[in-house]
């Protein structure tokens, strides 16, 4: 089979096209004749930087969708040839893919494959952070980080249908801002001065809820844009700044929330949480109440291609590797 892999850290050039036998199903495993895999910003960092990196070479990947091509021991509930979605722990820019059995999901009727690629981190991420993390409730606000981007185009969506009573992005050109008012934000303000805006638009009030991808001195300034009783989740570090540290000061005055969200961390040390989540969020794309834009694929040999795309922060909306005919 054919598979992208690194086997030194580096710039998009580092992925190389190789042949590799293709993964057979241990127990509780199956494997998947892959369609299309999505491309994450954590596949990125993980080409860069060693991100969640174990050993070299190393196939990045965290989410495909195809159909089973194998069952290992005990699995119940999947079928060889099944059409199905998954999260997977790198691995995922190949052929054949191997995944958890509890990390694989039956395609609801009517969702093509190609669209499912987009489901296994962004649609779980997203809903987890609106509804169990963030727990946004009918009419207050949210200000969501990123708003062009996978993540931020599908909270948006579902901050509008659990009734917020604004919902505002950020994102850092005009462009991105334009395309973000697609997918249900009142406003997208710019980065620079996201907080600012946030205190004009709300009356000096404060939004309820922040989600933020970015850490840092962004992390920072949205503690003060938050109202009295306001939550922040962070769920990733974008920026790349040092660790950030919230201390007493920063949060009782104003009675201030900070929490944090990873999909894959959660996967690691609770996958039937992780299930259950996804499969409450599949049903809003099932019903219509999330739309998962696709705004660019790349076949699997020009996977670097969608590295230099997603790297430039230029692009909107989700990035995909065609890998099946």
């Amino acid at each position: 089979m054919r598979a992208v892999e690194f086997q030194e850290y580096g710039g998009p050039e580092v992925l190389r096209l190789v042949q590799a036998v293709a993964p057979e199903p241990g127990p509780g495993q199956v494997s998947i004749d892959a369609a299309w895999a999505g491309v994450n910003f954590a596949d990125i960092k993980a080409r860069a930087e060693g991100y969640r990196v174990a050993s070299l070479p190393h196939r990045p990947g965290l989410e495909v969708s195809g159909r089973v091509r194998a069952v290992g021991e005990g699995v119940e509930g999947l079928t060889i040839g099944q059409e199905v979605a998954a999260l997977v722990d790198g691995g995922g820019y190949a052929e054949v893919v191997l995944a958890e059995a509890a990390a694989v999901f039956p395609l609801p009727g009517g969702l093509d494959l190609r669209t499912a690629a987009t489901l296994p981190t962004v649609l779980p991420t997203a809903y987890g952070l609106i509804h169990e993390v963030g727990r946004l409730q009918a009419g207050e606000s949210v200000l969501v980080h990123g708003a062009a981007g996978g993540i931020g185009t599908v909270a948006g969506q579902l901050a509008r249908a659990a009734g917020a009573g604004a919902v505002y992005g950020v994102a850092s050109t005009g462009a991105k801002a334009e395309y973000a008012l697609q997918y249900g934000y009142d406003q997208v303000f710019p980065t620079e001065t996201f907080d600012e805006d946030v205190r004009s638009a709300t009356g000096g009030k404060g939004v309820d809820l922040i989600l933020d991808p970015v850490g840092g001195d962004t992390l920072r300034r949205g503690l003060d844009a938050l109202a009295v009783f306001g939550r922040l989740v962070s769920f990733g570090n974008a920026g790349g700044q040092q660790p950030w540290q919230v201390g007493q000061s920063d949060l009782y005055a104003r009675g201030r929330t900070v929490a944090g969200f990873s999909i894959l961390g959660l996967a690691q040390t609770a996958p039937q949480v992780v299930r259950a989540l996804t499969e409450r969020a599949l049903r809003t794309v099932a019903d219509g109440t999330v739309k998962l834009p696709v705004t660019a694929e790349f076949p699997l040999a020009d996977a670097a291609g969608a590295h230099r795309l997603v790297g430039s922060r230029s692009s909107t909306g989700k990035l995909l590797l065609r890998i099946g005919d």
